[in-house]
């Protein structure tokens, strides 16, 4: 999987989950996650997750770290459980700089307070992933913290790659996995 982290601002408003999203605006062909940082406003007539339209739950964040993933040649299902390992992914890699993070779900907290958001979804040729970690809480609909404003992390594109690089090899390695093995 190819990983890029932009270096502009891009304010992530939903209508980038969308197919070749990456490609036509990157140059990047194929499975690929991409990371962002800029403000963060989904309005009900852009959110894929109808749960939140149903709740009349926007999102809002002043600052946020985006995360972009297209991958192709997969169902939905395995779309969620690797929108779930990307979740994962980020736990792991703040836990590892000293924060107890939790999750419910494909949502992280800190300090009981929500960190991230995310959703997967299916397009007509791929599974399309984004998931934003809040960057700065002020402002949010809901009780939340931040990257720098709750944890003080403040070398945001290191982490990002850090992210993205791990995720990327375990998606790499679990398909390697999948060719080591007869049937049975």
């Amino acid at each position: 999987m190819k990983t890029r982290f932009l270096d502009k601002n891009i304010k992530y408003e939903g209508y980038q989950l969308c197919p070749h999203w990456i490609y036509k605006n990157f140059k990047i062909q194929g499975d690929a996650v991409v990371a962002f940082v800029g403000e963060c406003e989904v309005k009900l007539t852009e959110m894929v997750d109808i749960e939140d339209v149903i709740n009349n739950e926007p999102i809002y964040s002043k600052s946020m770290l985006s995360f972009i993933s297209e991958q192709f040649n997969i169902n939905l299902v395995e779309g969620v459980f690797r929108q779930r390992l990307l979740i994962c992914t980020i736990k792991e890699v703040l836990e590892k700089r000293g924060f107890k993070i939790s999750r419910n779900g494909d949502d992280l907290f800190f300090d009981g307070k929500k960190l991230t958001v995310s959703i997967a979804t299916k397009s007509a040729v791929s599974v399309l992933i984004h998931t934003g970690i809040n960057i700065i809480s002020d402002g949010a609909p809901v009780k939340a913290s931040g990257l720098t404003s709750e944890l003080g992390i403040n070398d945001i594109k290191q982490l990002a790659e850090e992210i993205m690089n791990d995720y990327s090899n375990e998606i790499d390695d679990i398909i390697l996995a999948s060719t080591k093995v007869r049937g049975v």
